[in-house]
């Protein structure tokens, strides 16, 4: 008995978070769509969510482009196909590792932020204060939040690709002595335009996920400051875990058939 109790508490929390999330994803989409948005707040946003984060999101793509580059490079010039190194990285960077990663390094940063500031307004009473004034939360404190990230993550994304590109490049003429040109033939011939334009669809939806667990989790906190500690935790966990799951579906619908 005590299983199944486990299981249904489970299955209804699931059920309510998910509710939860998809009321929050229409409110917003509402004020988006009657264009009720707070563009002074969102550029504030654009600001400390996105062009705060470019730092770590270039260290890390860098650094990802680097490895890539340098455990294939060597190993290509010995079996003879060092011409396709320059592919490898841009195809594995472009497609998979610039989007997944920059909104991994992004949900860590910004998940918790968004978590941990509209969390420590539930617990001062600052969103009952907004209620009572007949003002609304979700157009205040969350559009701007979302419409910021939708904004800046696929373009942390576009940075995260150049620079894990020229990382990779350099590693690969330092240590294989593969040239420029060589490097750059063969990234031109392994992706297009298109698949710049699939990554940063996932970007967008990277961005949503972000942008809604985290104003969900603040606006659900409850328990005082050990309540936001939760919250920014799980905002950021549960984040992350979306982000890997919706990652294999966009790749399955997105590039399943190529």
């Amino acid at each position: 008995m005590k299983m199944l109790d486990k299981v249904g508490r489970a299955t209804i929390g699931f059920f309510d978070y998910t509710g939860g999330i998809t009321i929050l994803a229409g409110e917003s989409a509402g004020f988006l769509v009657r264009l009720r948005i707070r563009f002074i707040e969102t550029l504030n946003q654009c600001y400390f969510l996105g062009f705060q984060s470019l730092s770590i999101v270039l260290l890390t793509s860098l650094f990802t482009g680097m490895v890539i580059s340098l455990e294939s490079a060597m190993q290509a010039v010995q079996y003879g196909v060092g011409n396709l190194v320059g592919g490898a990285v841009t195809y594995g960077s472009v497609r998979e590792l610039g989007p997944m990663l920059t909104a991994v390094v992004v949900a860590g940063r910004v998940g918790a932020a968004i978590a941990a500031e509209l969390g420590s307004m539930v617990v001062t009473e600052q969103i009952d204060a907004l209620t009572s004034m007949g003002l609304e939360p979700t157009r205040f404190l969350v559009v701007p939040r979302l419409l910021a990230l939708l904004i800046m993550l696929p373009l942390l994304t576009i940075c995260a690709d150049v620079i894990s590109t020229l990382g990779g490049m350099w590693i690969a003429q330092t240590y294989a002595h593969i040239s420029v040109q060589t490097f750059l033939s063969s990234a031109r011939q392994a992706i297009g335009f298109e698949d710049v334009l699939k990554g940063l669809v996932k970007s967008l939806v990277f961005a949503l996920i972000i942008a809604l667990v985290g104003a969900y989790q603040g606006l659900s906190t409850r328990g005082g400051a050990a309540g936001v500690g939760k919250a920014t935790t799980g905002a950021v966990v549960i984040s992350i875990i979306l982000i890997f799951v919706s990652n294999f579906a966009l790749s399955i619908v997105l590039f399943g058939g190529h």
